[in-house]
C-alpha cells in the first residue's frame, strides 16, 4: 500500500455521524469503468443555437433539481451530465482536458449543456464541496476546476500531517470532523485565497443539511444509474463508462454536436 493510499484509507474512516449513515462510502472509486453502459444514438447535424443577445450560453451557469451545476442552455438538445468527486485524479486529468473545448466549442454553440453532479467517494468529498457550492452559484464550475488542477497538494499536504493527525480527527465531535479535515489538507486557504472568507467556510462546513444532500445525491446516483466510479457520464439519459475527453468528444458529436 502507498503512502497516498495509506493516507486515503485513514480519510475514508473519519467517521461523517449517523446523517450520512445511508451512505457506504468507498464502495466507488475513481476511475472505476460505470456497469451496463450504453451507446448514445446517433443524429444529424444540430445547428447551433443563438444565446440571447449580450450573453454566452457559456456564461449561464444554474443549480439544477437534481443538486448538479449546469452550464449552457438549458434547452440544448444534447445534455451532458458528468458524476465527478473533487478527490478524484481521473475526474482531474478530464477536467484539465476538456474545460475549455466543452466550454469555447460544444457549450458556447447552444447544441450542448454540461451539469456537473457531485459524487462522494471518501471523507475528502464532503468539504471539498461543501467549500466549492459556498459562494456564488456562477463561481461553482470554475472553482471545481481549479480544485481539480490544486488537487495534488491536497494529498500531500494531509500526508504531511502525519497519520496521527489523521487518526485524530477521527475522534473530533461530528460536526467539528469536516472543518478538521479541510483545514488539514489545505482547503480552508486554497477557497480563502479565492474570495471565501474564513467565517464563512466554516459556517458552509458547518452546515449538516447540506452534508445530507450531498450524501442522498450520491445513494440516489448509485441505485438510479448504478454509478460505481468516476468521472461517469450521461448524454440525454444514456450512461457512459467512464470515458477520456477524446472519446466522450466523439460522443458528442455522434449525438450531433458537430
Amino acid at each position: 500500500m502507498t503512502r497516498a493510499t495509506k493516507t486515503s484509507s485513514h480519510l475514508r474512516k473519519i467517521a461523517l455521524g449517523t446523517l450520512l449513515a445511508p451512505l457506504a462510502l468507498g464502495l466507488a472509486a475513481c476511475g472505476d469503468k460505470a456497469a451496463d453502459s450504453a451507446e448514445v444514438p446517433s443524429s444529424e447535424p444540430i445547428a447551433k443555437i443563438a444565446a440571447p443577445a449580450g450573453q454566452s450560453w457559456a456564461d449561464v451557469i444554474e443549480k439544477t433539481p437534481e443538486g448538479g451545476y449546469r452550464m449552457g442552455n438549458p434547452e440544448a438538445p444534447i445534455k451532458l451530465v458528468e458524476y465527478g468527486a473533487l478527490s478524484c485524479s481521473h475526474c482531474a486529468e478530464f477536467a484539465h482536458e476538456s474545460f475549455e473545448p466543452l466550454r469555447n466549442d460544444y457549450v458556447a454553440s447552444g447544441r450542448v449543456s454540461y451539469e456537473l453532479r457531485y459524487f462522494m467517494l471518501n471523507a475528502y468529498d464532503f468539504p471539498a464541496t461543501m467549500l466549492a457550492t459556498c459562494g456564488s452559484t456562477e463561481a461553482v464550475l470554475p472553482l471545481s476546476e481549479q480544485f481539480w488542477a490544486w488537487q495534488p497538494n491536497m494529498f500531500q499536504n494531509a500526508q504531511s500531517a502525519g497519520e496521527d493527525k489523521l487518526e485524530a480527527i477521527g475522534q473530533l465531535p461530528r460536526d467539528k470532523q469536516f472543518a478538521a479535515t479541510a483545514e488539514v489538507a489545505g482547503m480552508t486557504e486554497f477557497f480563502a485565497s479565492r474570495g471565501l472568507p474564513r467565517d464563512k467556510a466554516l459556517a458552509c462546513l458547518d452546515n449538516a443539511a447540506t452534508a445530507k444532500a450531498l450524501a442522498d445525491q450520491t445513494q440516489k446516483a448509485s441505485q438510479e444509474y448504478q454509478i460505481s466510479g468516476t468521472p461517469s457520464f450521461l448524454i440525454n439519459g444514456v450512461k457512459l463508462d467512464t470515458l477520456p475527453w477524446a472519446e466522450l468528444e466523439a460522443k458528442l458529436q455522434q449525438a450531433g454536436a458537430r
